[in-house]
């Protein structure tokens, strides 16, 4: 896998996925709460620098070298 995320990119995502993890514990007793843990999925692409939703579409917003 190359990197196919920028560092912007990869940023935001880290930001995102952590601060829907951070809700998924701040509303405990809501219904809905499991939703939250979809933060997994930006903060580990966010992590690992690869979207395999980026590939499927051709996306590259990873600086050339």
């Amino acid at each position: 896998m190359t990197r196919n995320m920028g560092s912007v990119d990869r940023v935001i995502r880290v930001i995102v996925g952590l601060v829907l993890i951070a809700l998924y514990f701040v509303y405990p007793a809501a219904s809905w709460r499991w939703l939250f843990l979809l933060g997994i999925i930006p903060l580990l692409t966010g992590l690992v620098g690869w979207c395999g939703l980026y590939s499927l579409l051709g996306i590259n917003s990873c600086p050339r070298r």
